[in-house]
């Protein structure tokens, strides 16, 4: 049968897209603490068309996507963008991967696990050259408050989200990257009770996510977005690294 997406196209247009979107896929993904840790990924997949082609078959990118098998890493993700350039004679590929990702940090003052759950995306880029993204949103509640007598410490709940999207220099672990960010985010808590009160700014928590990635020598360039949530609106601030 004649290939009839791979016949030359003399109309000379370039398609700037073209690809498989929300694809569910099991993964595996690099775990400090247990080695692995199996999730599910959403995943978009996407190539230039060349002028020259009519289309692609747009199996062949769930067809690069199984010979992983499910493991992916740093190393698997640009495997995979290699692939999809060579194979469909791409100028340049894409890969996008959100995930959950679960991680049990250290217990906090009070003697409770912190957040475990994290939203996570990863997006790959190979043409001239390459550049791989890592991004995860950090949940921000107020810190716990004690009550007079023999109740329960309570919280007012959460009070935002900080996202941090990064690019490394050298490998680094999710958890530690986690890690960074929550300490951060502890300091600034910190720093609103003894001011006295619960009046977290966003900008104050920004600059203070920014100030630990800058002094993680692994990442190469960053930028944060911390948002508060409110009834009816929300605040936010943001800062990019300077490159």
């Amino acid at each position: 049968m004649k290939d009839i997406q791979s016949l030359e196209d003399h109309r000379r247009i370039n398609i700037k897209k073209v690809g498989v979107k929300t694809i569910s896929y099991p993964i595996t993904m690099l775990d400090k603490a247990r080695s692995k840790q199996r999730t599910i990924a959403t995943v978009n997949m996407y190539v230039n068309l060349p002028h020259h082609f009519k289309g692609t078959h747009m199996s062949r990118f769930v067809e690069i996507l199984n010979r992983v098998h499910g493991a992916i890493d740093i190393g698997k993700f640009r495997c995979i963008l290699e692939e999809m350039k060579d194979k469909l004679e791409a100028e340049e590929a894409h890969v996008e991967m959100s995930f959950t990702y679960f991680f049990n940090g250290e217990r906090d003052k009070h003697e409770l696990l912190k957040s475990s759950r994290y939203e996570c995306c990863m997006h790959g880029v190979l043409g001239k050259d390459d550049d791989l993204e890592f991004q995860v949103a950090v949940p921000v509640s107020l810190p716990l408050i004690e009550c007079a007598g023999q109740g329960l410490p309570r919280s007012t709940g959460q009070w935002g989200t900080a996202v941090a999207a990064v690019r490394f220099r050298t490998f680094i672990w999710i958890e530690d990257l986690i890690t960074l960010i929550e300490g951060a985010i502890e300091e600034e808590q910190d720093m609103t009770l003894v001011q006295g009160g619960n009046c977290m700014s966003v900008e104050s928590l920004t600059r203070r996510i920014a100030e630990n990635l800058e002094a993680e020598e692994a990442i190469k360039v960053f930028s944060v977005k911390v948002e508060n949530l409110a009834e009816g609106y929300s605040t936010f601030a943001t800062m990019d690294s300077i490159s």
